[in-house]
């Protein structure tokens, strides 16, 4: 488990992953390298494809962006004639550096031929499978737990790759969404919590799409079929989609996927991101009134939850933050006045707030830093006073489920009070949405670990905790 120690203050994406499978032979690498695009925020560090003809197994993949990584040279090599199934994966590194040999997908050659993998999310009990794994003589090239997966499926030489891959599941523990390949099928499967997404779409010429998200499938012309169920393992088979229940079905969705991670356009076991967070909005609005003249989101994952608590509150809604779509990732150094300088190219206040009493509505506060910094932007533009408002309960626990949040030391919330955080911030008041009023937002059951240090799934051992902290 890792922990980045970089200065920022939201909970970091996952990972997105995405496969193909056609009954006949299309342009696999362009379908994919589509789909990838409309998975990007779920992690910037690295992109990957892998594609099969049913002979020959291609796979790129590199640091960066998609577009970044898939340049004209990468896509030719992809383009092999036939191919007619792959995988791809987008990364933001949580278990494993962000290296290149850490990009996937991942692949192994074992009894069952080439094996392609890519994964989203942390399987937590990886550090024992991969001793146990290194003690019966397996090879590890990277270090990520997601080739524990693949390296445990090849072990098992005796049964099929569903069999193997059912079997594999069944050892592993954590929240995961993993898209698999060999060089004729496809299959998807997703831990027993659901605590990572998974969705199945269909290709109009009867060819099968799994995605992390639906604007996925939209961008590649499939239709929604419906969502990977929790514990639940499926794969195509003579062109038809096969399903085994491996795994006994606990829901327990991540919150922070309809808190921040997931599109705005994206419903995920069928609830809508973008009426969640508007619904975060209205409830919040009723757990902690402000006496206000603007209510100003952070662009873009606080947008739903202002639009909610201007409704609920009959405060008026205004753009007072403006984001610089063209400032992407910055990488600038971590001294204290280069991040200043990193908050002001990415957002600028607007007139609008001049003068005005605000409510600054974001949908999370993990160190506080960059809360501080928008804050002194409005008063810097004028504002009189700045109420701020999350649309999530304070971020106490790491997650180890697949987000990349500070150990836990470094988690603000953990370490400080409410006033005190409101002091660090520089705010005139500041309320968090209660636990009560995510589970009422988002309508289902959700994984809250990182605001209650109730994990569903399961945690670490003590000593790979112990590590991460010491590593964070």
């Amino acid at each position: 488990m890792r922990f980045a120690s970089c200065d920022y203050d939201k909970p970091h994406e996952e990972c997105g992953v995405i496969g193909i499978w056609s009954p006949e032979p299309v342009d696999v690498a362009g379908m994919l390298q589509l789909g990838l695009f409309a998975l990007q925020h779920r992690g910037q560090e690295a992109a990957g494809i892998c594609v099969s003809n049913g002979q020959d197994l291609v796979i790129e993949k590199d640091l960066g962006l998609v577009a970044q990584v898939f340049d004209e040279a990468r896509m030719a090599r992809l383009r092999i004639p036939g191919a007619n199934l792959g995988i791809g994966h987008t990364r933001y590194s949580t278990t494993g550096s962000n290296l290149r040999f850490n990009a996937q997908p991942l692949n192994v050659r074992s009894s069952k031929g080439i094996l392609a993998i890519a994964h989203n999310g942390n399987f937590v009990n990886a550090k024992a499978i991969r001793q146990e794994l290194l003690e019966h003589g397996a090879v590890f090239q990277t270090t990520n737990d997601t080739e524990v997966m693949i390296n445990l499926i090849a072990r098992y030489a005796k049964l099929n790759l569903v069999e193997a891959t059912a079997r594999s599941m069944r050892e592993l523990q954590g929240g995961f969404a993993v898209v698999l390949m060999d060089r004729h099928t496809v299959l998807a499967l997703r831990d027993g919590n659901g605590v990572r997404p998974l969705v199945i779409g269909r290709l109009p010429g009867g060819g099968w799409v799994f995605a992390s998200e639906p604007p996925a499938l939209t961008l590649v012309g499939a239709e929604f079929v419906r969502d990977v169920e929790p514990g639940e393992l499926v794969w195509v088979e003579a062109g038809e989609l096969r399903s085994l229940q491996v795994l006994e079905p606990r829901p327990t969705p991540c919150a922070f996927e309809w808190i921040y991670f997931a599109r705005a356009d994206s419903v995920l076991d069928s609830i809508g991101t973008h009426e969640s967070r508007v619904r975060m909005g209205e409830v919040l609005a009723a757990e902690a009134p402000a006496e206000a003249d603007l209510v100003v989101p952070v662009p873009d994952s606080g947008i739903g939850a202002a639009i909610g608590y201007s409704r609920a509150s009959g405060i008026p809604f205004d753009y007072g933050l403006y984001k610089n779509p063209y400032a992407g990732r910055t990488f600038i150094q971590p001294t204290q006045e280069l991040r200043d300088l990193k908050t002001k190219l990415k957002l600028a206040p607007t007139p609008a707030v001049r003068g005005k009493r605000v409510v600054m509505v974001d949908d999370s506060i993990v160190r506080g830093t960059t809360s501080g910094r928008i804050v002194q932007l409005l008063r810097d533009a004028g504002a009189t006073e700045v109420h701020v408002r999350i649309s999530s309960p304070p971020i106490k626990f790491p997650c180890y489920y697949g987000i990349d949040t500070a150990a836990r030391k470094e988690l603000v919330a953990s370490t400080h009070s409410l006033e005190q955080i409101r002091e660090l911030i520089g705010a005139d008041s500041l309320a968090f949405l209660s636990e009560e009023g995510v589970k009422r937002a988002v309508g289902g059951p959700v994984c809250l670990a990182c605001f209650n240090g109730r994990y569903p799934a399961g945690v670490p051992t003590e000593e790979a905790q112990k590590e991460a902290l010491e590593q964070a």
